[in-house]
């Protein structure tokens, strides 16, 4: 069972590796995107791409795994409200959209899966 919990956790955590990479190559793209009351534009795009990158690494090698899937769920919930809600709200592409709200929502609930696991197996260590 140790296999699958390992190679579950890998892939939950490479695509955020290759969407913080994104946001260096695509930074056009992302600053097409970000709603006007995000601050400093390409700064938080490349903040952002910086934290995801950070945070993949730090679950592929299974290192401060709670804090970072904490930050992580922190991430996706911004994502959702300064982005995903606007755009629904104000009919941009509201299918394409959606779907990412709902991906998003549901990557946020994965990562808090995670770092119970985590803080659950840090609990019955210390015992």
């Amino acid at each position: 069972m140790k296999n699958i919990t390992t190679i579950g956790r890998i892939l939950f955590a490479l695509p955020f590796a290759v969407f913080g990479i994104n946001h260096f190559i695509m930074k056009d793209y992302y600053i097409g995107i970000i709603t006007s009351f995000i601050p400093l534009g390409a700064y938080t795009i490349f903040l952002t791409g910086i934290m995801l990158i950070a945070v993949s690494i730090s679950i592929i090698i299974k290192k401060y795994i709670k804090i970072s899937t904490i930050i992580l769920a922190i991430l996706l919930f911004l994502f959702i409200a300064t982005i995903h809600i606007p755009h629904l709200i104000n009919g941009n592409d509201q299918t394409v959209t959606l779907i990412a709200l709902l991906k998003d929502i549901s990557l946020m609930g994965g990562s808090l899966m995670i770092a119970g696991i985590y803080s659950e197996e840090d609990t019955n260590s210390a015992k």
